[in-house]
């Protein structure tokens, strides 16, 4: 017979025998052995990074971040093309945009068409307005099909360790996309 102390007492274990084998009746140890197993995981999980440090549904460490894109092009009647990037470079975060248009004509805009373009190094504030947006994103598994068939908008976020499977990225809300776009647009204007 084995005991186990328990806050002042003991819990006895007591052996039965079925079909010649010998198990050990611990209702109680059995129940705390299970508890610890269902919360040690849960425990695990929470002493990872802490949620303001991750982004989107794959809890990304803001670290990790690479890049970001954001594209929509149009190849019909008034032809444009607007992509957005976030990057780092030099241990800095950039901004870097680019505008084509062909207005009158039918697309695709090629870079002859480019009528605005450029480069911008990111305040602190900025970028962790950027981050904001993507906050309670969505990053799905990436298909041969992601920038076929639409004008988009189509986006894609890489980060370390991302093995090029998850990297296609869409906003919480279309609220969320709107608010983003007119954050792009102002950089821009910068």
């Amino acid at each position: 017979m084995c005991r186990l102390k328990n806050g002042g007492g003991s819990i006895s274990q007591k052996k039965q025998t079925y079909r010649g084998h010998t198990f050990i009746k611990m209702s109680k140890c059995v129940t705390a052995a299970l508890m610890i197993m269902l919360c040690c995981p849960a425990l695990l999980c929470a002493c990872g990074k802490s949620p303001e440090e991750t982004v989107t549904n794959r809890k990304i460490a803001v670290e990790d971040i690479t890049e970001f894109y954001y594209t929509i092009s149009n190849v019909n009647f008034n032809a444009f093309y607007q992509r957005y990037r976030f990057f780092r470079e030099d241990g800095k975060w950039l901004f870097y945009h680019e505008t084509r248009e062909k207005p009158g004509e039918y697309g695709p805009a090629t870079e002859e068409d480019i009528t605005a373009s450029g480069t911008v190094e990111l305040s602190e504030e900025e970028w962790e307005e950027f981050l904001a947006f993507l906050k309670d994103g969505k990053v799905t598994r990436r298909t041969d099909t992601d920038e076929s068939g639409s004008s988009g908008p189509w986006m894609f976020i890489y980060w370390k360790r991302d093995k090029g499977k998850y990297q296609v990225f869409n906003f919480s809300s279309t609220s969320e996309m709107l608010g983003f776009e007119a954050f792009c647009a102002e950089l821009a204007q910068a």
